[in-house]
């Protein structure tokens, strides 16, 4: 038994001026879709002591996101409930991976009304197929946290070493970086 959880949306824009009828759809979306298809499935996932669960979480769930802040904190949501899960499923017979990619090539920084940011100006993002292929890998595998692309493995080395106040800024920089 497979489950994959992909689907989720990001938002670009101070909290306070986005619609909230559209944060509201990505909480919807991305935290309670994705735990009430979890709740649904795991049930006979247990009673048949196999399966696989794969959530997509991202980079951005490990660290604070100015300007897209309820994608980032969305993320940080599915990052935390697969590890926790991965602790109460232990032995069970049921992993669940969490996949944490920077920019994938998707449509998602259109979507995201985030086209002109640099992080997703200077790079046309992760091919899709080689995300999928490698997420796949990890969760047969069985790891908790698969994070795609060297560049992010290092990042986060620095996000766990630096100060949360010099990530802030960091990560607000990279975000409000627009070119108009």
């Amino acid at each position: 038994d497979i489950l994959v959880n992909n689907a989720g949306f990001g938002d670009y824009g101070v909290f306070a001026e986005c619609p909230w009828e559209k944060q509201d759809e990505m909480i919807r979306l991305n935290i309670l879709a994705l735990s009430h298809i979890t709740h649904h499935f795991l049930p006979g996932m247990i009673s048949n002591g196999r399966g696989r669960i794969l959530n997509v979480a991202s980079v951005a769930a490990f660290e604070p996101g100015p300007l897209m802040s309820v994608y980032y904190a969305s993320k940080a949501y599915v990052l935390s409930l697969s590890e926790a899960l991965t602790v109460e499923l232990k032995g069970s017979g049921i992993t669940v991976t969490a996949l944490c990619p920077g920019p994938v090539n998707t449509g998602f920084s259109k979507a995201a009304n985030a086209e002109d940011v640099s992080l997703f100006k200077k790079s046309s993002g992760a091919d899709a197929r080689k995300v999928a292929e490698f997420a796949v890998r990890k969760m047969h595998k069985g790891k908790p946290i698969a994070v795609y692309g060297i560049l992010f493995k290092v990042s986060l080395v620095f996000v766990k070493i630096l100060p949360r106040a010099v990530v802030r800024r960091l990560i607000y920089r990279i975000q409000k970086s627009r070119q108009n």
